[in-house]
């Protein structure tokens, strides 16, 4: 139906209603760059967070990564601390010469004239 009255419809053939068309397509080109730089600024708005979010999350999986290691460094730190301390006391113990008889007396049967060593077992018996 439209385009029935579309066909019996004439055109005024006058300078305004060529005014009026120009302006019609002037408008209808503004929108159409309209159109393309609103798809434009989305496509890169949409890259741009779309690329701040990949960033973000290998980010957080560093982070995640590194705060695991952190925590088994810190771990093996306390370890090799507590050792220093037992090998700190053992050269302590091991300036003093009663304690270092005694070690050979027990370990390596080292004993004085006329001396004699028993070593008793460490562990219960099981019966």
């Amino acid at each position: 139906m439209g385009r029935q009255k579309k066909q019996n419809v004439s055109r005024i053939n006058s300078s305004y209603m060529k005014q009026y068309d120009a302006q019609i397509e002037r408008q209808r080109k503004k929108k159409k760059r309209l159109h393309r730089r609103l798809t434009l600024f989305a496509i890169v708005v949409c890259i741009t967070f779309g690329s701040i979010i990949i960033y973000h999350v290998n980010q957080r999986s560093l982070y995640a990564e590194k705060a695991k290691e952190y925590q088994a460094m810190q771990e093996e730190y306390k370890a090799m601390e507590q050792e220093e301390d037992d090998l700190k006391e053992q050269v302590k113990l091991l300036k003093d010469k009663e304690y270092v008889l005694q070690i050979a007396k027990t370990n390596y049967f080292f004993t004085k004239e006329g001396e004699i060593v028993f070593k008793l077992p460490e562990e219960a018996p099981s019966y």
